[in-house]
């Protein structure tokens, strides 16, 4: 799925115009991004919480040569899908019911 697909999709649903779905999916990720930059996480219930972690330091290796080379430590993004999204996945649960697209 396509992020235009996306935002006729939302629309759809919530009965509102493409170009305001696209700024809430736009600020929705925004606040995202600014969050976790920020150290904090996000939990959106039913969907999953959002979060940072830290990844220390370490030795790797080059896997054509084997030489070791040293890893910087670094920050990475996570998502941890709630168990009502993994019901659904899973299919103990039903999905919602979806508009069609315009």
């Amino acid at each position: 799925m396509t992020k235009s697909d996306l935002v006729a999709l939302v629309a759809t649903q919530a009965g509102t115009s493409a170009t305001d779905a696209e700024k809430v999916l736009n600020g929705f990720r925004d606040v995202v991004q600014a969050k976790l930059k920020a150290g904090e996480d996000i939990a959106y219930p039913g969907l999953g919480k959002f979060s940072r972690v830290e990844r220390k330091a370490r030795t790797g290796r080059n896997p054509q040569t084997g030489e070791a080379i040293k890893v910087k430590a670094s920050k990475a993004p996570k998502f941890t899908a709630a168990a009502g999204l993994k019901s659904v996945v899973n299919g103990q649960a039903a999905a919602p019911k979806l508009a069609k697209a315009k």
